[in-house]
């Protein structure tokens, strides 16, 4: 971990065929911004493009063909241009100019094509919370999963391969079973594929999460934002946490071989990562979080977010860029200027959106804003 983490710094987003975007060509100062605007005008458009900086399919997880703008016939692209440590560089990416039949995106660093979207998290590291996520404690087991591996992935740059490899090999060992097959060593190999990526998956969640804690523990214990506990619910996670991995790995892959049958009547495998939790609790009330207020809910989700941001940045090396969807709308002003100061003191480029100027009115002379209206985004000239 560093104590100085650098800053990362976006000053020029291009987009063609994006969303509702034509085009677009924007500067932005190195400091953060904020897109003002009517519902619908495309505001949440630009947070998602700059969430493509980073790997996955962006902070509404669409397909790709849902991003690229009615009508077009070519893809989409994303053009960005960072200041960091490092210099500048130069990121493009997209669907445009992709062969027919061609999935993914494509992601070029400085002109040259990356060879996967992991190369990204060099650069940029992007943490992100959203309208949808308020539902998080309250919701199914899945998004929190979803939600776990994405803090994950931006602090270690190799979980977003391990997942992939999981699944495929899941995925595999469930034909199996719905072909019923009796080819004990095609499952024997796919099952130690997936003991081995499921207990990294495991160990890199619950390292993210001794981390995590121990950020939390240095949030003011009387803080706008609460402290959370937070603890992971899987066999393979309780069980890294008491175990060398090795032995856990050996426990999986023999586990998986003895239930075989019982998986097979139920059609899918019943153990694994892909089966685990996170629970969070409020730690001032002593209150599981799915209890809580929806507001209570509110300022724990941004209280984890923050303290994530901080994490990232001292594992990494450099700060994230912080994305934040109508995030002022339903936090007080004590909050909301709280807020925007931790968001300072943290030293991050922060991108938020919200329909009304005023609720930014804290952050006058600190952010630069926006207006955004039909597809244009235009510098707010008051």
């Amino acid at each position: 971990m560093t104590d100085h983490p650098a800053r990362v710094r976006l000053v020029r987003l291009r987009l063609a065929k994006f969303r509702n975007y034509e085009s677009l060509d924007l500067a932005i100062e190195p400091r953060s911004a904020v897109f003002v605007g009517d519902n619908g005008a495309g505001k949440t458009n630009l947070l998602e493009a700059i969430s493509m900086l980073s790997p996955g399919r962006g902070l509404r997880r669409a397909a790709y063909d849902e991003i690229v703008r009615a009508g077009a016939q070519d893809g989409f692209a994303v053009h960005a241009v960072l200041e960091g440590p490092f210099g500048a560089v130069e990121i493009g990416t997209g669907t445009a100019g992709s062969a027919p039949g061609e999935s993914g995106r494509r992601i070029r660093i400085n002109g040259a094509p990356a060879k996967s979207a992991d190369a990204l998290l060099e650069w940029a590291r992007v943490v992100w919370l959203t309208p949808s996520m308020d539902t998080l404690f309250t919701g199914p087991a899945a998004e929190r999963r979803r939600f776990l591996d994405r803090l994950v992935l931006t602090i270690d740059p190799g979980h977003g391969q391990r997942a992939l490899d999981y699944e495929k090999a899941m995925r595999s060992r469930n034909r199996l079973l719905a072909e019923a097959s009796r080819d004990q060593a095609w499952f024997s190999a796919i099952e130690a594929q997936m003991a081995e990526t499921g207990v990294a998956i495991a160990a890199a969640r619950v390292e993210l999460i001794r981390l995590l804690s121990a950020m939390i523990a240095r949030m003011p214990a009387e803080g706008p934002f609460p402290q959370a506990d937070t603890t992971l619910v899987g066999s393979l996670e309780e069980a890294i946490a008491s175990s060398p991995a090795s032995d856990v790995e050996e426990k999986f892959r023999e586990r998986l071989a003895a239930e075989r049958f019982r998986d097979q009547a139920a059609g899918r495998t019943l153990e694994g990562p892909h089966r685990s939790d996170l629970l969070v609790r409020h730690r001032p009330k002593a209150m599981e979080a799915q209890y809580c207020s929806t507001g209570e809910q509110k300022a724990l989700l941004i209280g984890l977010v923050l303290s994530h941001a901080r994490l990232s940045g001292d594992v990494s090396g450099q700060v994230p860029l912080v994305l934040l969807d109508e995030i002022a709308a339903h936090l007080d002003q004590q909050r909301r200027t709280a807020l925007f100061d931790i968001l300072e003191e943290i030293g991050c480029q922060a991108f938020m959106t919200g329909t009304e100027i005023g609720l930014f009115s804290s952050l006058t002379g600190r952010a630069q804003f926006f207006d955004v209206a039909r597809g244009q985004v235009t510098l707010h000239a008051g």
